[in-house]
């Protein structure tokens, strides 16, 4: 499927939406800055480093684990860095913020009486931390975290769970979601509508994506 200007949902065949969370409905703005520049300088402070050298000896440790449940867990981060990631996202929650639309967008799917979950990979501290923030758990059906599985939603493993979970009909199921991976594996396990996001961080450009239907945001399905 080729990149479209502007996605319009068929919502007679739509029973239930899954969305992600982080570049999806929440600015993964936070999530660049939290990883890129706080926890680098953090390190550096605890480990008496200048932040380049720390963002060296960091940067082969996170791509170790990237697509990984590691790489979400803040379980793995606080005993292999040595620091309370939780409460560092908390001493910064000020910049955990909506993406444009997003609020509206929930709601709107709830008007149309489609069941709406959150399925992040975010580990259940951060998601703790995110709704504290942002009331973002009132304004769907249910909340997922992969670690509720042990399986990240790049895996077959997180669908198949998730499936025995909260069985779906994946033909009447629409993911929203800004990793092309997870839409990968979405759609190997059989789901039908899948969109992707090209803007999850609101601080930078549109993405160029080829392979998946595509909008900026979802303000732009309101």
């Amino acid at each position: 499927m080729t990149q479209v200007d502007r996605y319009v949902v068929d919502w007679e065949r739509i029973d239930t939406v899954l969305v992600d969370m982080d570049g999806t409905l929440l600015d993964l703005a936070f999530d660049n800055f939290f990883w890129l520049e706080v926890v680098p300088q953090r390190y550096a402070s605890l480990q008496g480093l200048h932040i380049d050298a720390a963002r060296r000896q960091l940067a082969p440790r996170f791509d170790a684990v990237v697509g990984t449940l590691s790489w979400y867990c803040l379980d793995h981060w606080t005993r292999s860095l040595g620091m309370d990631l939780k409460s560092l996202k908390r001493e910064h929650r000020e910049h955990i913020r909506f993406l444009p639309g997003a609020p509206e967008f929930l709601a709107s799917v709830r008007r149309r009486g489609k069941r709406v979950s959150i399925v992040t990979n975010a580990h259940r501290d951060t998601f703790e931390v995110k709704a504290e923030h942002t009331g973002i758990d009132r304004l769907v059906d249910a909340v997922v975290c992969s670690h509720d599985f042990a399986a990240p939603k790049e895996s077959a493993a997180f669908w198949q769970a998730l499936e025995r979970h909260a069985p779906f009909d994946a033909s009447r199921t629409l993911l929203i979601e800004d990793s092309l991976a997870v839409l990968a594996a979405a759609s190997a396990h059989g789901l039908q509508h899948t969109l992707a996001i090209r803007r999850p961080d609101s601080r930078l450009p549109a993405r160029t994506i080829a392979d998946y239907a595509a909008i900026d945001g979802v303000a732009d399905l309101i």
